[in-house]
């Protein structure tokens, strides 16, 4: 699998919800997965590989609250947020080399399938939080450098664009 980089078009597009999983959403999980850690990343939506299906996969390492996880989520929806924000450095393997600030509410209520077809609800918060927001709102088309200044975004597309010609 390859990930696509700004400003390929599909990465505006919104993703499908899936009405079955299928064994073919889990082997395409599976692959978006082995991509995501050679990358390396903490988080792949599939619309980052040209496949437009709500299909995200999480690894990540927070030593400094000492959690791990690793999973994949099948149609996420955040479906509530905390008042309290934070900001944190963003960025994205779409988008690579470049970060930035952006606020985003610290804890969320998550819903989604697992690859077992279970329905899955949970509050989470820090860094894993922030992750699923990033790749949740790929799956509607929208991606970090949105929340920055339009001057802001626009630099560091142009960065991304040069990169690809080097």
């Amino acid at each position: 699998m390859e990930i696509l980089l700004v400003p390929n078009e599909l990465l505006r597009q919104k993703a499908n919800r899936l009405i079955n999983i299928t064994s073919e959403d889990i082997k395409i999980a599976n692959q978006m997965m082995e991509t995501m850690i050679k990358a390396p990343g903490v988080g792949l939506a599939a619309n980052q590989v040209g496949i437009l299906k709500q299909i995200i996969t999480i690894n990540f390492e927070d030593k400094e609250n000492d959690k791990r996880a690793n999973y994949i989520l099948f149609n996420p929806s955040i479906i509530e947020y905390s008042e309290e924000k934070v900001i944190m450095e963003e960025g994205c393997l779409s988008l690579p080399e470049q970060y930035a600030n952006i606020e985003r509410p610290k804890k969320i209520i998550l819903q989604y399938i697992d690859e077992n077809q279970k329905n899955i609800k949970k509050e989470i918060d820090g860094y894993e939080a922030r992750i699923l927001q990033h790749e949740i709102d790929h799956l509607s088309g929208i991606l970090f450098v949105d929340y920055l200044s339009s001057l802001k975004r626009n630099i560091i597309i142009k960065k991304v664009k040069k990169l690809k010609n080097l």
